[in-house]
């Protein structure tokens, strides 16, 4: 399968992920069927896609004319298998449990025409997993998007053992045309790069929460006003480039061996899990979340998002004119 030839896509599995990937593939001019087994996702699709390219057009990034554009993209199916007979692509986006990810391969392996590539979009099960039980486990490959993966430019492109490479170049080339980050991962690991990189910044950031040596807002505030101003600018390689790689490595032997690493949660965190504060579902993490203002809050993140979003889209552009 070529890029070229990717026409029609499905994505199963509407929810917080699904929808969004959902829209991005159909902004980019691709038609998408969408199945989610539970009734209520496909009838709200429309609306949560539509409450999306609302906040994109209110960010100067869409016209309101392009908004029923996109939207009159995507079409909800009755059933998997009308969403993959005509499918070139098909992403799925169901809960995080092997079995059923498993399942869904087999299944669709069977309804979906020979050359037709499935991706999973699986932030724990590599493809060599998911992908199991397939007859052609070469058609398969992960491309693991990050929350609100309608906002959020890069998508991690795992392929396993068995995935071909036809398969990875026209997936990568896919993600590309959807104005996206490519992040070729090389070899199948827990957790791929991004989340690995993001728990080892929560078990130090938990560590010193846990030991009082500072607030929830001061450590926000802090990671929020140096590494997150910067990291918007510049990798985590490129800051260690500019900071001199003797310096850094003095500071890493000083510091490595004071880190927290072990792979215990730390006590403030099993007891804020005991008593049931899991963040913005139950009302009460880190930080308290009224209902009444979940939405309004939601918005004001994905408005800042889409603002970075925009000179991060304008920054793609200037190095694909340079290639």
């Amino acid at each position: 399968m070529k890029c070229d030839s990717i026409h029609q896509v499905a994505v199963l599995g509407l929810g917080s992920m699904g929808h969004g990937i959902a829209q991005a593939f159909a902004a980019s001019g691709y038609a998408v069927n969408a199945y989610d087994e539970m009734p209520e996702a496909r009838a709200s699709l429309g609306e949560r896609i539509r409450r999306n390219l609302k906040a994109f057009n209110k960010a100067g990034l869409i016209t309101l004319d392009e908004v029923e554009i996109i939207l009159s993209r995507v079409t909800v199916v009755a059933s998997e298998q009308e969403a993959v007979a005509n499918a070139q692509f098909v992403t799925e986006a169901v809960r995080e449990d092997l079995h059923v990810k498993q399942d869904l391969f087999r299944r669709l392996e069977a309804d979906a025409a020979p050359e037709t590539i499935f991706a999973s979009n699986s932030s724990t099960f590599p493809i060599s997993q998911s992908a199991e039980g397939m007859k052609h486990p070469e058609r398969a490959i992960v491309t693991h998007y990050f929350n609100p993966p309608h906002v959020i430019p890069a998508v991690e492109v795992v392929p396993g053992p068995a995935t071909g490479e036809s398969t990875i170049t026209a997936t990568v080339e896919l993600i590309r045309r959807l104005g996206k980050e490519a992040i070729l991962i090389h070899k199948e690991v827990p957790g791929f790069l991004v989340n690995r990189i993001q728990m080892a910044l929560a078990r130090e950031v938990w560590d010193l929460l846990d030991k009082d040596i500072a607030s929830a807002e001061d450590i926000d505030a802090a990671v929020r006003a140096t590494m997150g101003l910067r990291l918007a600018a510049m990798g985590p390689l490129q800051v260690h480039d500019l900071g001199g790689l003797d310096v850094v490595s003095r500071v890493y032997c000083n510091l490595a061996p004071d880190l927290r690493s072990d792979a215990e949660l730390p006590a403030i965190i099993r007891s804020m899990l005991e008593e049931g504060h899991l963040g913005i579902k139950s009302g009460q993490g880190f930080y308290r979340y009224e209902p009444a203002l979940v939405e309004a809050q939601a918005a004001e993140r994905d408005g800042r998002l889409l603002d970075l979003l925009k000179l991060y889209s304008g920054e793609l552009r200037t190095r694909d004119r340079m290639v």
